[in-house]
């Protein structure tokens, strides 16, 4: 008998000729293609998910400085899961097993109750849809207090993007006036105008030997309220809620994944922020908040899948 995959069952949707693959471990998206172009470095069916590769970050993105937080008048002992770092890292729901909520051909709706435990002794219900259109891929993340007590609250995902070519020769762009310099522990310095640094990306630059493991924030947004951080022809939008975005390229993964992608993190708030208090959501009980980002091509390739999408659905009629 064959043996399941490490990342269970494998949620497939489609759109036109763009894919996706959702796990049902984590939740996690662990293949896309839009318009046939490659875009998220994932990981293969066979394999365990490494490098948090695809991963909703929730309920707190990036690190908590020993896992100890105090919330309401308490105080709080998270598992320490960076030990080299002594911090908590990227939330509670990574290696769950998340149940099928409700599916289309284009869409996949995965939903996990995280019952207390110590350290995060709340009662929060989360549910994340992936749906594949016209203009590519929507995330929504909704997450609701279903306890009697208040709660702490952050969300993040931790996809990888795909350049055209190599990472060095690609061209990044990213909309934000302030950064967080990492520190030795991966924990955040003082808030930085980008301006005169290597980390102004405004105008869009070639990475080249540019490294980065930094928490960007103040984004521009357009009308719509929407910050976008461009990666040659790939564009990653994020609304209002997302108020903070991590990149990470790569230098600490090891050999042959080092450098071949881009780790474009959507955050609401930055890391540590359990400590902070810096952009913390606290949801009252029975509150529920609703968080999207997602993907889109630049260009003809955006053009050319909307077009078939149309042309799949008319030859469907």
């Amino acid at each position: 008998m064959r043996a399941p995959p490490p990342s269970g069952r494998q949620h497939r949707i489609a759109f036109g000729r763009s894919h996706a693959v959702v796990t049902e471990v984590g939740a996690t998206l662990r293949e896309l293609e839009l318009g046939g172009r490659t875009v998220v470095d994932g990981f293969a069916e066979t394999a365990m998910c490494t490098g948090y590769r695809g991963v909703p970050l929730l309920p707190w993105p990036n690190r908590i400085e020993d896992g100890r937080y105090a919330f309401d008048g308490r105080e709080h002992q998270l598992p320490i899961d960076r030990p080299a770092e002594h911090n908590a890292i990227h939330g509670l729901g990574t290696w769950e097993r998340w149940q099928l909520v409700a599916s289309t051909p284009s869409a996949v709706r995965l939903g996990l109750d995280l019952a207390p435990r110590p350290g995060y002794p709340f009662v929060l219900g989360l549910v994340i849809e992936y749906l594949l259109d016209e203009a590519g891929l929507a995330v929504t993340i909704r997450a609701t207090n279903a306890g009697a007590d208040p709660l702490p609250f952050g969300a993040g995902h931790h996809p990888y993007f795909m350049p055209r070519a190599s990472l060095g020769a690609a061209r990044l762009r990213v909309p934000a006036t302030t950064y967080l310099p990492p520190g030795a522990r991966g924990l955040p310095g003082a808030e930085t105008a980008v301006a005169d640094t290597a980390f102004d990306l405004r105008r869009g630059r070639t990475i080249d030997d540019l490294q980065l493991d930094h928490c960007f924030g103040a984004l521009e947004r357009g009308a719509d309220g929407r910050a976008r951080i461009e990666l040659d022809d790939l564009v990653l939008w994020m609304d209002a809620g997302f108020r903070w975005v991590q990149l990470y390229s790569g230098d600490k993964l090891p050999e042959g994944e080092r450098r071949r992608s881009l780790a474009i993190e959507p955050m609401t708030c930055p890391p540590n922020a359990f400590r902070s208090g810096r952009d913390l959501l606290v949801l009252r009980p029975g509150e529920q908040v609703e968080l999207r980002w997602g993907m889109e091509l630049l260009g003809e390739a955006a053009e050319e899948e909307a077009r078939d999408g149309k042309e799949r659905k008319t030859a469907g009629r």
